[in-house]
Formats: C-alpha cells, sequence, structure tokens
C-alpha cells in the first residue's frame, strides 16, 4: 500500500482554454470517459447508502445544505460526515453543529465532523476513509458541486485503494446552477471546469487521484458485485 504525504502543487481555480493546447488527445478522452462514467452512476442509489460524505469548501454552504436536506428526508441514513475545510480559504469557517443546526440540522445522531481542518482534499479523503473503516460504513454518496464531483470521487477512490478497503460510493451532484458564483473565487462553475480538467489530467500521475486502469476496476466490480444498490432492484447487499 501506499500513501501520499505531500500535499498537491498548486494549479490555477480558472484555466483558459488555450492552456490545453498540447495535451494528447488520448488524455483528454482519458478525462471525458472518468467524468462520463462517474456522472452517469445512478443518483437514486443515494437513497439506498449507509452513509452521506461531504467534502466542504470555497465556501460553498450549498453542498451542506444538499446533504442536511437528504439526511433529515432519509431515515435510514446511518451517518452524515462532513470533512473539513482548508483555512487558507477567504470564506473558512470552522465546522460545527451550530453551523449546520443553521443550515436546517436536526438528527445529530450519527454526525460527524472533522475535527481538524484539511488543506487540500487529499486530506479529507484519508479522513473520509478512516471514519468509513472506523464506523463500518458499508456504502456512501458522495455530496459535492458537479463541477468538483468527478475530482473527489477519484481522490477518494484512491485514498480508499491506499488504504486497502474497497466500499461502494455513489455520487450525488448538489443542485446549484452552474452559472452561481462560488463564494470563494466568485467564479462561476463553468469557470471552474477547466481548472479541474487540469487536476483530472495532472493528478493521476503523482499519486492524489485513482488512474483511469483503477477506475475501470472499480466501476466493474461496483455493478457486478452491487447491481441492487445501484438500481433497487433485489435485495442490497454489505460490502464487508
Amino acid at each position: 500500500m501506499t500513501s501520499v504525504s505531500r500535499p498537491p502543487r498548486a494549479l490555477p481555480r480558472v484555466v483558459p482554454a488555450e492552456a490545453f493546447a498540447d495535451v494528447p488527445a488520448d488524455r483528454f478522452l482519458a478525462v471525458l470517459e472518468a467524468v462520463t462514467m462517474v456522472l452517469t452512476l445512478p443518483g437514486r442509489a443515494a437513497e439506498r447508502v449507509d452513509a452521506l460524505v461531504v467534502p466542504t469548501g470555497q465556501g460553498e454552504d450549498w453542498r451542506l445544505a444538499d446533504a442536511i436536506r437528504a439526511w433529515e428526508s432519509g431515515p435510514t441514513l446511518r451517518h452524515l460526515l462532513v470533512a473539513g475545510t482548508n483555512p487558507a480559504e477567504r470564506t473558512y469557517r470552522p465546522l460545527t453543529l451550530d453551523r449546520l443546526r443553521g443550515l436546517g440540522l436536526r438528527r445529530v445522531d450519527g454526525v460527524v465532523l472533522q475535527a481538524e481542518p484539511a488543506t487540500d482534499t487529499g486530506r479529507q479523503a484519508r479522513w473520509i476513509v478512516d471514519r468509513v473503516r472506523g464506523l463500518g460504513i458499508d456504502s456512501l454518496a458522495l455530496v459535492v458541486s458537479p463541477y468538483h464531483l468527478v475530482r473527489v470521487y477519484l481522490t477518494v477512490l484512491r485514498a480508499c485503494d491506499d488504504g486497502g478497503l474497497r466500499v461502494p460510493m455513489v455520487p450525488l451532484p448538489v443542485v446549484v446552477a452552474p452559472d452561481a458564483p462560488v463564494p470563494e473565487t466568485g467564479a462561476s462553475g463553468y469557470d471552474l471546469v477547466a481548472g479541474e480538467v487540469g487536476r483530472l489530467l495532472r493528478y493521476p500521475d503523482e499519486g492524489w487521484i485513482a488512474t483511469p486502469e483503477r477506475l475501470r476496476s472499480y466501476l466493474r466490480w461496483l455493478w457486478t458485485e452491487h447491481l441492487a444498490l445501484l438500481t433497487g432492484i433485489g435485495p442490497v447487499s454489505a460490502s464487508h
């Protein structure tokens, strides 16, 4: 097993199209494949998972609000995990139950907050993996803004692989308009896609996110072993 201790090299949030002029077509196709296959996993499967997981950041309280609505309306959910935010962000605020209550949280049993701030998505992912293993969580949904969701999914998948853990994960995109300004930068989801593509191109080689091969292997396992979770047809089995 391997682990990553160094933070990823900083990349700008907003990237011009010209930055990708020399990227080979096969690298772009690999990113498109990952985006397509992750985001087309059935969203309704989130109604059948054991836990909701929210990596916070960029001042996007809509991530928390969306997850809380799903949590409060889903009594079969056993856990709500909320990963911390980078304190270097201008919009940083500590995670507290009072803050979540202000966004509609009422059911606190099963809510777990990351005690320490997380300076990057990799640290969030490793905390998520530790909590999933420690709590015996057998399936989860990642609640993230659409522009950021695939990178989070691949980062958590990489952390699971590095930690020797395999658990069903489904994406649950936050309901937010793509042109809504992100509080941290004022940029919209449209503006931030290119920056995310840059990370999806670079980070597999740096060990931060799952490679295309790892993703294919994982999705093959997910669709083979957990079809009932994904489709709602047949009994949902635990992964452990």
